[in-house]
């Protein structure tokens, strides 16, 4: 059974046991978060959304919070010798365990 969800802008397609990571969620660690945004149930017989499937939630524990590896932005514009500029960022990010799917 797997489900797609929709969170942070995003859609992903879950399973039970799976781990994922999601965008930052103002929850602390070993909270539980359920979503109700289920745009597809995947069982018996598949429910699609319209939007969403009706009843469908997803239950999720809090793994953890965290911040993924830098990524080295630079950015310049060729034969100006002044304009040459170096950044970082690290996205934050939740880390879910998917512990049940209800249609």
């Amino acid at each position: 059974m797997y489900a797609i969800i929709e969170t942070g802008g995003k859609q992903l397609k879950v399973e039970t046991g799976q781990e994922i990571f999601v965008e930052k969620l103002n929850v602390a660690a070993d909270d539980t978060v359920v979503f109700d945004k289920v745009c597809f149930v995947s069982d018996a017989a598949a429910k699609i959304g319209t939007p969403y499937v009706d009843g469908a939630k997803v239950t999720c524990k809090v793994l953890k919070q965290g911040k993924e590896k830098k990524i080295r932005i630079f950015k310049y514009k060729s034969k100006k010798g002044s304009t040459r500029r170096r950044q970082g960022h690290r996205q934050p990010y939740t880390k879910l365990l998917v512990e049940s799917i209800e249609a």
